[in-house]
């Protein structure tokens, strides 16, 4: 399927035989090769990537530096697993991670492929370190897409279905969402509840929380909410774990997000733009939690694979010297700017929010209520790739838009991408 001919709608149709319908595709496009932030499909037509490969793609599309790395590496090892032979990549990896989240205390790493490989895992180091069950995750949140990471993950559809019966243990508990009228004080009440409805806080092994909720709708937890979730932990012998699969690495103006409320972490649970594009991710955390689980416990036969490593090596090169949380900074600021500009003339952007370059827009009905209207989202993206820019959808109800822009954007490229979702947004009729 390769032929000149056979182009973007041809190439949907042979998807369509071949692939089942439960992986969604959320653009007809079929990429054929992609640079920074632009990517063109089969037929040649360009778009401006805000996306981003949801959230993995902050230095952009094959940065020079990281396809470099991933060149050189190849022609080293490919591949050795691990739980074999020990390589060095991975163990620099793990050594500037935990330097990275863990400061001047003792913490390690273990490395893995997926982000709800990195989530499962950090359960059960949780519960090998506490000897407890339970866990709390929040309503909302986003945890991955395994059987556990769907129990984890905050709401039904279409993550659930009827996937079920689910892991035991597992309890949700409210997230703040001022918007929605769920203050910081309704929340750790509701958290309260959990402990005296479902479970008493000396059964629980953990908690885990996304600084920001990634696909739950861009809800950046408030400071003192995760300062009094720190505190709480503490206080029952709760294992804190941060998952900053979609947040970290620059996202929200800071390395990773937990970074914006002073507080320091059991656990992290890392991911998508780790190795720029690579499948790699990882848990790190307090050594001695680490070190809970005995020997042969953790594993996995292509976690911390060679290649990925030494893309995240370039990666995190990348991050020192070419100041991307100075650039992530400046761009948050001109996508702000735009987007509450936009809501001016567009009533039906009921709120911008989001920390950093982690913004969004939630989409809303013309009525009292600000009740959530996906239909329209989904015009309004529908629209913006018609006009050059590819968005997509996140919130319980999914009903609002997420951009996840590389920190290597251009000025220019932002300035066409906020023309573009004018565009849309006239023509949806917003």
């Amino acid at each position: 399927m390769t032929s000149a001919g056979n182009h973007n709608d041809t190439l949907l149709a042979f998807r369509e035989q071949h692939v089942p319908r439960g992986i969604l595709t959320a653009h007809p496009v079929v990429a054929a090769r992609a640079q920074g932030t632009e990517l063109w499909d089969v037929d040649g037509k360009r778009y401006l990537d805000f996306v981003g490969g949801i959230g993995v793609l902050n230095t952009g599309h094959n940065h020079p530096k990281v396809v470099e790395a991933v060149r050189r590496q190849v022609g080293e090892i490919s591949h050795a697993s691990f739980q074999v032979v020990a390589y060095n990549s991975y163990l620099q990896v793990c050594a500037r991670l935990n330097k990275l989240i863990g400061g001047d205390e003792h913490y390690k790493s273990v490395l893995f492929t997926s982000g709800a490989e990195a989530v499962e895992n950090a359960i059960k180091i949780a519960r090998s370190y506490t000897n407890r069950p339970g866990v709390i995750s929040f309503r909302g949140g986003f945890h991955g897409r395994t059987l556990l990471g769907v129990t984890l993950t905050g709401f039904g559809t279409p993550y659930k279905q009827n996937f079920g019966p689910f892991p035991s243990d597992i309890f949700h508990a409210p997230y703040p969402n001022a918007f929605r009228g769920v203050t910081t004080e309704k929340a750790l009440q509701g958290l309260e509840e959990v402990f005296a409805t479902d479970i008493a806080p000396d059964r629980v092994a953990a908690i885990i929380i996304e600084p920001v909720q990634g696909d739950g709708g861009f809800l950046p937890a408030p400071v003192e909410f995760m300062q009094a979730l720190r505190a709480l932990c503490t206080r029952h012998g709760i294992v804190l774990i941060c998952d900053e699969i979609q947040v970290g690495f620059g996202r929200t103006g800071t390395l990773f997000g937990f970074q914006h409320s002073g507080i320091q972490p059991d656990l992290v649970t890392t991911a998508k733009s780790l190795a720029g594009g690579l499948p790699l991710s990882g848990v790190v955390g307090r050594a001695e939690i680490m070190d809970a689980p005995t020997p042969g416990g953790l594993g996995g036969t292509y976690g911390g694979n060679a290649v990925a490593c030494a893309a995240a090596l370039a990666v995190l090169d990348l991050f020192e010297e070419e100041d991307l949380l100075g650039q992530g900074e400046r761009l948050a600021t001109q996508l702000r700017s735009g987007l509450l500009d936009l809501q001016k003339s567009h009533p039906r952007i009921g709120e911008v929010r989001g920390l950093g370059f982690m913004l969004a827009i939630e989409i809303v009905a013309d009525d009292e209520a600000k009740t959530p209207d996906a239909t329209l989202a989904q015009k309004i993206i529908d629209e913006a790739r018609a006009a050059g820019l590819l968005v997509i959808k996140c919130g319980v109800h999914r009903n609002v838009i997420r951009f996840l822009a590389p920190l290597t954007t251009t000025d220019a490229q932002l300035a066409e991408a906020l023309q573009a979702l004018k565009t849309a947004l006239v023509k949806a009729g917003a």
